[in-house]
């Protein structure tokens, strides 16, 4: 059982207080009651005061026996049905695990009751306040980082190139290849690339004009005069250049029609050759089981999870806040949107009533067994803090009530005598 703790202590002082004012109204009575047999005859009004006392003290002791009997044997004789509660403790746990399942449970009593307490509006109300939507990031966060934890890497990180893998064999590359060179041509994108290649291609030439014109030489005939090779050098050169002038100054150059009419033909045969569409296939699985590629997919679900372990402790990650804009956001729906909170109090009601009534026999025997766990001892202390000091005015009224009976019936006697 839990341990005491202040409010424990705070209990059994009042406890005492209120025991030592019952006590002390009976000590009274009793002295009152000796005092008058001693020093009077009972005759007038002492008779009156000798009868409400000698009430009092029955009253009062009657109530102090009943109150005594629940928790422990009056006097410590062992009297029949006393010490009630810790005789009966596990006949009193299985009594209120039954009390809690047929009155609170029912998952008609909670419908009625969860219905007319409209939790979605309660849940966005409290939603929309920023700290609180922190908390519900934080609290998310802390879940997620402990659940990722506890995961076997080896068994995720098999799932995950599983999957990877699953997804990739489904890809279809060919007509994604075609659809990319369309919007590339309607878009004059490859235009962009072929100015570039133009452009490569021209300091290609310049890097390398002397080692070009040494192949020249080495290629063409002993007979050709060297003045020869180099005119016709530099005409094939400064051609090459100009062509490629002509091409970069010019949009529509017949070049880039004709690139133009290459590259969509190029587009149709990915979307509807067999051998093309069977050639990317090809690719793709050698891809697939490239050594790269293949510690790539096995080391994918390491890289995720430290990216998910930093994100969730650190505070100011990406991942926190979006948790805390849509923990906020979450509120704000749940408030201005009827039809949305209609939605989740019905889902919250069937959640619960399916819960309770899914759970309710293991939730009566979880209170019982949990109490019949308790010592009985403790078990009828604690209890005894929690409602003696009740019983203790139980005492009180029935010496105070005693006294007041014994007051009149010893007056109806003195009238009827």
């Amino acid at each position: 059982m839990q341990q005491p703790g202040h409010d424990d202590e705070q209990r059994r002082k009042e406890l005492r207080k209120h025991k030592t004012r019952a006590t002390g109204l009976l000590l009274f009575a009793t002295a009152i009651f000796l005092v008058l047999i001693i020093t009077t005859d009972g005759s007038g009004w002492t008779g009156y005061a000798e009868a409400a006392a000698e009430a009092a003290m029955v009253g009062g002791v009657a109530d102090w026996f009943a109150v005594t009997a629940l928790f422990r044997h009056p006097l410590r004789l062992p009297i029949p049905h006393t010490a009630i509660i810790p005789n009966r403790k596990d006949q009193i746990g299985e009594s209120l695990g039954d009390f809690v399942q047929d009155n609170f449970l029912q998952p008609e009593v909670l419908r009625e009751r969860l219905a007319a307490s409209d939790l979605a509006s309660g849940i966005g109300s409290w939603l929309q306040v920023p700290g609180n939507a922190h908390k519900v990031g934080d609290q998310v966060s802390t879940v997620l980082g402990s659940a990722i934890e506890v995961l076997r890497d080896d068994e995720i990180q098999s799932s995950v190139e599983v999957y990877v893998n699953r997804r990739i064999d489904q890809f279809e590359p060919a007509p994604v290849a075609a659809r990319a060179i369309e919007f590339a041509i309607e878009g004059g994108h490859h235009h962009a690339v072929l100015d570039a290649g133009l452009e490569g291609l021209r300091n290609v030439l310049s890097d390398n004009r002397t080692l070009m014109r040494k192949r020249l030489a080495s290629e063409s005939p002993w007979w050709v005069p060297e003045p020869v090779d180099d005119r016709i050098f530099d005409k094939v050169y400064l051609a090459i250049n100009a062509f490629i002038d002509e091409v970069t100054a010019n949009p529509d150059h017949e070049f880039r029609r004709n690139l133009d009419s290459r590259i969509a033909e190029m587009a149709d045969r990915l979307r509807d050759s067999p051998d093309l569409r069977d050639r990317a296939h090809e690719l793709k699985h050698e891809l697939l089981a490239h050594p790269a590629v293949r510690e790539w997919t096995a080391g994918l679900w390491a890289s995720m999870k430290q990216s998910l372990l930093l994100a969730a402790e650190d505070p100011t990650s990406e991942l926190r806040m979006r948790i805390h804009a849509a923990a906020l956001s979450a509120g704000e729906s749940l408030r201005n949107d009827p039809v949305l909170r209609d939605k989740v109090n019905d889902w919250l009601v069937g959640a619960v009533a399916h819960l309770a009534d899914e759970s309710r026999n293991e939730i009566a025997g979880l209170i019982s067994s949990t109490v019949a766990g308790w010592d009985a001892q403790e078990t009828s202390e604690r209890i005894e803090l929690q409602v003696g000091r009740d019983l203790q005015y139980i005492r009180i009224n029935g010496t105070v009530v005693g006294g007041l009976v014994g007051l009149c019936i010893h007056a109806v006697a003195q009238i009827l005598g």
